[in-house]
């Protein structure tokens, strides 16, 4: 969430980076600052009114204790005549309020300076390459269907039990499968994060203190009953770890990361580019997450990005990193990363993790904040990124390892999955 005081402050260039976004967001600047003018306002006479009262109380005390009960019974029917003054400024303060809130909530981050412009994920800006796409024999086969051929994926069975999108693991599918995890989660815990398991469900709150909700795309799955919501990504628990903390500059950064499934209703997804792994409702997904100073967010940012570039080179897999582009950046992030894997057997880019420094949006909702060493309060900024997400790296290996006597594990995970080719 914007910090109204930076509204205030920059509001022509919150404007002019909205446009980045494709978005005119002029009229709900000003409503923003109408709003917090008559916030302010009503906060001003409630609070010469209940200073009123309250010298008002004192001298109805000195009255009685003097004797002259008569004047204090006048005084205090002036006193009734504050108070519900009071209480109806206190609604129209909380109206206010809660209507700068809620229109607060509909404004996305603002892009960082460096993000390109841009309408969609054509117009992301390639800025690395690396890797050499394999030359597979002729008869290599999309992941869908090795996955059918050497029984290690069955999408029919998990749209039996479940529905669309909902794969069972089997055999040694479910092996390099736990293997990606446990290997994605040492790379982690022995670059400095601290390892969570943590609940796959949130609490409404939870959602809005990272952005997840309001969830204006209907992405996240909702357990009416009992109001909580299945989690899209282990970025929403683990950041929540901090909501409505004071940290101190000592404390900083925090370095977190957990595995968990990830649950995604998808909705609108069809079509060949989403079959198989390349679209699904559950999936796993290790992910790490920062809170840093703000002086150190971007440099932390580059480390991550670094970070996911050496795994990716020990699965020794073609890929490629793009800046999004206004138009396709998430609503809370204010700088993206996409990595992406080439999949030879499809001929196309596959996203396997996004790494984005969302600033103060998401410790501006949560009230994430750390007391600097002049004693003086400031919102942290906190980052996340997919180190790695599960479905398209499987894909990946799947696709770019196959041969003609079978598929290959990659070298770095056949200590985890304890075979070397899957035949």
């Amino acid at each position: 969430m914007l910090q109204v005081q930076y509204i205030r402050d920059h509001k022509e260039e919150v404007i002019g980076k909205m446009t980045k976004r494709n978005l005119e967001v002029s009229e709900q600047i000003e409503k923003v600052l109408q709003l917090d003018e008559e916030r302010r306002a009503t906060q001003t006479q409630l609070d010469n009114v209940l200073a009123e009262s309250n010298k008002l109380s004192k001298e109805i005390g000195m009255l009685f204790k003097s004797g002259k009960a008569q004047e204090a019974n006048e005084v205090k029917k002036k006193t009734a005549g504050l108070k519900e003054e009071s209480k109806e400024l206190s609604e129209k303060l909380n109206a206010a309020s809660t209507e700068l809130t809620e229109l607060l909530y509909t404004l996305p981050n603002v892009p960082h300076d460096s993000v390109p412009e841009g309408d969609s994920d054509e117009d992301n800006e390639v800025i690395f390459e690396e890797g050499e796409v394999p030359v597979l024999d002729k008869k290599a086969l999309p992941h869908w269907e090795l996955a059918k051929k050497y029984d290690i994926i069955d999408f029919d069975l998990g749209a039996k039990i479940t529905g669309a999108g909902f794969p069972v693991y089997k055999g040694k599918g479910a092996r390099l499968q736990r293997a990606l995890i446990a290997y994605f989660l040492d790379k982690n815990t022995d670059a400095g994060y601290r390892e969570y398991q943590v609940p796959h469900l949130v609490n409404e709150a939870s959602g809005i203190g990272t952005g997840s909700l309001p969830d204006k795309e209907g992405q996240m799955y909702h357990v009416g009953l009992d109001d909580l919501y299945l989690i899209p990504t282990a970025e929403v628990p683990v950041t929540n770890f901090f909501r409505d903390e004071l940290l101190s500059e000592g404390d900083l950064p925090q370095l977190c990361t957990a595995y968990t499934p990830c649950f995604r209703r998808e909705a609108g997804s069809y079509g060949a580019h989403v079959r198989g792994l390349n679209r699904l409702h559950q999936f796993d997904k290790v992910e790490i997450v920062r809170v840093e100073h703000p002086e150190n967010s971007y440099k932390a940012l580059e480390g991550m990005v670094e970070h996911v570039k050496n795994i990716l080179r020990e699965l020794k897999l073609p890929y490629r990193i793009l800046r999004l582009c206004g138009g396709d950046l998430t609503f809370a992030s204010a700088l993206t990363y996409d990595f992406e894997v080439y999949s030879t057997a499809q001929e196309r880019w596959l996203e396997i993790s996004s790494v984005s420094n969302f600033e103060t949006f998401q410790a501006n909702r949560m009230k994430l904040r750390f007391k600097d060493k002049e004693g003086k309060k400031q919102l942290a900024h906190t980052l996340n990124g997919s180190a790695l997400a599960l479905p398209r790296v499987l894909a990946g290996i799947l696709e770019n390892y196959q041969t003609p006597e079978g598929i290959v594990i990659p070298e770095v995970l056949r200590p985890y999955t304890g075979f070397d080719i899957i035949d």
